[in-house]
């Protein structure tokens, strides 16, 4: 049985789950060779975000918001401001389970449609090469690539340790 997804703004509540899934996710994602690189990732990510999205995201003149299945939330992404005509797409994940539903490409217009509300002209987002499926959904949904980078850095919004990571962008 399918039930229509349906996206809303985070609420307390939702702390709990999606801090569940921003783990599993990125857990999933991890090779082998990576896993201690990925575990002080995700350590980080939480201090700095993901334990304080409500704080996190108005901070930044965003937003954050879930996809839910019959109660369960199964996506989440958020939304920051990136100087006065754009936007960046943050932390878009689907639950494992729940793939293949079109619950990414459903969020990805969501956020669309919420930049193009708040008058921004412009979603930017960037992915590693560890996500296959979320670079073909970029380029499949129009996003143009506007350029690549070995992140050797750590920070709250890449793992580091020399994963490729692309950067994309779409006029609204």
């Amino acid at each position: 049985m399918t039930t229509e997804i349906q996206i809303r703004a985070f609420a307390p509540l939702d702390a709990v789950p999606v801090r569940e899934l921003f783990i599993r996710v990125n857990r999933l994602l991890a090779p082998a060779h990576l896993a201690e690189a990925f575990e002080k990732y995700i350590t980080r990510s939480l201090v700095e975000e993901i334990d304080r999205i409500a704080e996190y995201y108005s901070s930044r003149d965003g937003g954050f918001w879930v996809a839910v299945d019959d109660d369960e939330i199964v996506g989440m992404f958020g939304l920051e401001s990136v100087g006065g005509e754009a936007m960046e797409l943050r932390r878009m994940y689907v639950a494992p389970g729940a793939r293949r539903r079109g619950i990414a490409r459903n969020m990805l217009a969501f956020a669309e449609q919420e930049c193009r509300r708040r008058k921004r002209l412009q979603l930017q987002l960037s992915t590693s090469e560890l996500q296959q499926d979320a670079l073909a959904l970029y380029r499949n949904a129009g996003y143009e690539n506007a350029g690549e980078e070995i992140a050797d850095a750590a920070t709250n919004k890449t793992l580091g340790g020399g994963i490729r990571r692309y950067h994309f962008i779409k006029r609204l």
